[in-house]
């Protein structure tokens, strides 16, 4: 299964050129991959030239969310019991960076809990995503 469409891979390769040009550029996250089963999300913001090596935030559901590279491969071939598989979340849409997500994540302990924290931050007081000062 493919997870990503050739548009979607076209924007997350704009974010890794845009990355390595300008090591401060704070990407948003593009896309959310997710295991219907259990806890495990991905968000996504680039595509490395390989066009297998992902970056973003992964949280594999033990209580550490953690900034880094996943292979889009590897994420693709995971096999889950009754023939399902991970998905990518083709609602997902964002107006928080890459960095706010890692920190609220961190704060909340998982990214699930970090949508939750993020969404009430928000409707409280929109300022409140500035969750660390940078």
């Amino acid at each position: 299964m493919t997870l990503l469409t050739r548009s979607i891979r076209a924007m997350l390769s704009a974010n890794f050129e845009q990355c390595m040009e300008n090591p401060k550029f704070d990407p948003l996250p593009l896309v959310r991959l997710f295991n219907p089963m259990g806890r495990a999300v991905w968000l996504v913001s680039e595509l490395y030239a390989d066009d297998d090596t992902l970056f973003g935030l992964a949280d594999l559901g033990f209580g550490c969310p953690e900034l880094g590279i996943s292979s889009l491969r590897e994420i693709e071939a995971i096999r889950l019991p009754m023939g399902l598989t991970i998905e990518r979340d083709i609602a997902f849409s964002t107006r928080h960076r890459l960095s706010v997500w890692t920190e609220a994540a961190r704060l909340a302990g998982s990214i699930p809990d970090a949508a939750l924290l993020l969404d009430r931050l928000t409707r409280e007081d929109p300022a409140a995503i500035r969750l660390s000062p940078r």
